[in-house]
């Protein structure tokens, strides 16, 4: 799979969906499950659908990523869940 911009966009996008129905679930497993299944299913034809990076990682050990596009990722998967947390914060005030 050919990694471009949109890769680390989805990526940023399922991270940011994905951490913030934790947040907004409550620790309900069902529910962050099904989020973390929906998320994949959508970016997964994009990014590979890693959303996490201990994926990312292990497909950097597996050769299927290089060393830059799996910085690239972690950053787009990292800045996702700071924008989470962020947005549960307003949403929650």
């Amino acid at each position: 799979m050919k990694v471009t911009v949109s890769s680390y966009a989805a990526e940023y996008v399922g991270a940011f969906f994905f951490i913030l129905s934790i947040f907004l679930s409550g620790g309900n497993a069902l529910i962050i499950g099904g989020a973390l299944a929906l998320v994949i299913f959508m970016i997964a034809s994009v990014s590979g659908g890693h959303v996490n990076p201990a994926v990312s990682f292990a497909m950097m050990l597996n050769n299927s990523i290089n060393t830059t596009e799996f910085v690239g990722y972690v950053v787009a998967q990292l800045a996702g869940g700071a924008s989470a947390y962020y947005a549960y914060k307003a949403l929650k005030n």
